[in-house]
């Protein structure tokens, strides 16, 4: 086996030395969601039928970002039986001995999650959907440091469902069993290609019991979600800090000369 050999330590392998686990350049990725709608919106986001009455009292959330705990739906492989709980966005793998000094992964790209240690396992065994109202990117102004973030959502403004990982890590001290998950990201489409260069797997509807289901490889699944169906605005610079969480975020702003160009 060439698991990393320990969360905190650089992620190189255990057997090759090489730096196997940088898979992202987090900063640059999908890094913050819109999960606004109520779990009932959630968990039936295109048709996908989840019960689970436990939910109650969820605060949408209108930039949520890595750390925080999402709804995420999840398929038990013996059972069948979908649901829709809380896991924590950052992926911790099962075999990892201490995750406090290493970064956890919110992303893991499509070209290389079947063959990365960090993710490979979860890939062919613990896939999940992460139904969200949209997402946020920013994009780059030439002579500026500061980046103009936009808003990327479905025209129609129903919820979809993005294709990530999930893992079950348990603290050897406490005992107590951590859930987290990782966002799966494609080359961008058309659309967001004019801000970025990745975007996350937004999955359609027709794909989703494979991606739930059993099958190893489901990977013609993971590609660009068509441009005509999304809009993309700008919004204000306020969702850059994840403390402001209001709706308000998600109103249009009027772009200033340089980031228009």
């Amino acid at each position: 086996m060439d698991h990393l050999r320990l969360c905190g330590s650089g992620w190189r392998s255990a057997r090759s030395g090489t730096e196997l686990g940088r898979v992202e350049d987090q900063a640059s990725m999908c890094g913050r969601v819109i999960q606004a709608s109520g779990p009932l919106n959630l968990a039936i986001v295109d048709g996908l039928d989840v019960r689970d009455s436990r939910l109650t009292n969820v605060p949408s959330r209108y930039n949520a970002a890595p750390s925080q705990e999402l709804l995420v739906i999840r398929q038990n492989h013996q059972t069948g039986e979908r649901s829709l709980d809380f896991l924590k966005w950052g992926l911790i793998p099962y075999w990892c001995k201490d995750p406090k000094g290493g970064r956890k992964p919110i992303n893991a790209k499509a070209e290389t999650v079947s063959r990365l240690p960090m993710f490979r396992e979860a890939y062919a065994r613990r896939r999940c959907i992460l139904p969200i109202d949209g997402f946020f990117e920013w994009k780059a102004i030439k002579g500026q440091k500061a980046r103009q973030p936009y808003a990327i959502a479905m025209k129609n403004g129903s919820p979809f469902g993005v294709a990530g990982l999930w893992e079950n890590w348990r603290d050897a001290g406490s005992g107590e069993w951590v859930r987290t998950f990782a966002i799966i990201t494609v080359p961008a489409n058309e659309l967001v290609a004019i801000i970025h260069d990745r975007m996350p797997a937004i999955l359609h509807r027709e794909d989703f019991d494979r991606w739930l289901g059993l099958e190893p490889d489901p990977h013609d699944v993971l590609r660009p979600f068509p441009s005509e169906l999304l809009r993309m605005w700008p919004i204000s610079t306020r969702v850059n800090s994840p403390s402001n969480d209001d709706e308000g975020l998600l109103d249009e702003v009027e772009l200033p000369a340089e980031a228009a160009e």
